[in-house]
């Protein structure tokens, strides 16, 4: 009742009325019966604006920290989550981020939709990243399409960081259903799992327009930071030579993306590993990209709003 009550009479008119969403392919959305909404992720705000246009109520999985909160702010952000039809998603890998993928699968199991990014966190420089095996896991268990959603334009509404949203148009484009039926009773081989990825993040390539990477965005994310800390004592040091303060938060080499063509394993016009029409796993996942996620963490979480 509250889902329903806040995306009809609240949220619903609010978004329409300031962001004007255009759409399209939302035919492609079944009317009825489980599938899975596997979207690029640009934006917190991602959760929000699609779910809204999407005529169904949609699940999504949601990082687990959302749910526990301390303090009145902690216990409303909760309370919203729950009662806006998310549920908490573990982090940590393994077979508690396993746990957290069957509640999934009993979503899809109800015959309803479910929402995932493939990504498993918001992309750092608004380029299509990697995606994590959780999703075909899911798809291929549970036996359900997957439809593609392309985000567009929702980094410049909320970009990371910004609590505050820029009132601009925004879009999103519904994709095709993909059919993976063909392997079914494959579902726990990695190889599969890959290659059913691969496909979900090549169409999700084609339908944004946007430049893949074939790396995780959480290991970016890792090495952005990395690199912000082991600027911010030059940067002191650099300031305390001039004879000035330096600016609170000020670091270098902070923006992403501004050195693509450094960052390892970035090949802007590659496509995600497996099409298609390849052999499914062809790819050996760990010696592509050395010190890569182990499999437990491949599986991983597809969140909305992780930062």
């Amino acid at each position: 009742m509250f889902y329903w009550f806040m995306k009809t009479f609240v949220l619903g008119p609010v978004v329409k009325l300031l962001f004007r969403p255009w759409v399209k392919g939302l035919d492609n959305v079944p009317t009825e019966g489980a599938a899975i909404l596997a979207s690029n992720h640009l934006s917190f705000s991602d959760s929000i604006f699609m779910p809204l246009m999407v005529p169904r109520p949609v699940v999504f999985l949601a990082k687990s920290e959302y749910f526990t909160g301390t303090g009145i702010k902690g216990r409303l952000t909760a309370a919203f989550f729950r009662l806006t039809n998310q549920l908490p998603m573990d982090r940590s890998g393994g077979a508690a981020s396993a746990r957290s993928l069957n509640a999934g699968m009993e979503v899809l199991r109800n015959g309803s939709l479910m929402g995932i990014y493939p990504e498993g966190t918001r992309s750092p420089d608004s380029r299509l990243y990697r995606g994590k095996v959780g999703v075909a896991r899911l798809a291929l268990q549970a036996r359900v399409p997957v439809i593609p959603v392309a985000m567009i334009g929702t980094d410049k509404v909320q970009p990371i960081g910004k609590r505050v949203p820029n009132i601009r148009r925004i879009g999103m484009i519904f994709g095709e259903p993909l059919d993976f039926s063909r392997y079914y009773g494959m579902e726990d081989d990695r190889m599969v799992q890959r290659s059913v990825t691969d496909e979900i993040m090549y169409e999700l390539m084609r339908l944004s327009s946007q430049e893949y990477v074939d790396e995780y965005a959480a290991v970016v994310k890792l090495r952005l930071a990395g690199k912000a800390q082991e600027a911010s004592p030059v940067t002191a040091s650099a300031n305390s030579d001039a004879g000035q303060e330096p600016a609170a938060g000020t670091t270098l080499d902070k923006t992403p993306g501004t050195t693509p063509d450094k960052t390892p394993g970035t090949t802007p016009d590659k496509t995600p590993g497996t099409t298609p029409d390849e052999t499914p796993g062809t790819t050996d996942e760990d010696s592509r990209n050395p010190g890569a996620p182990t499999a437990a963490a491949e599986d991983g979480p597809e969140l909305p709003g992780t930062a």
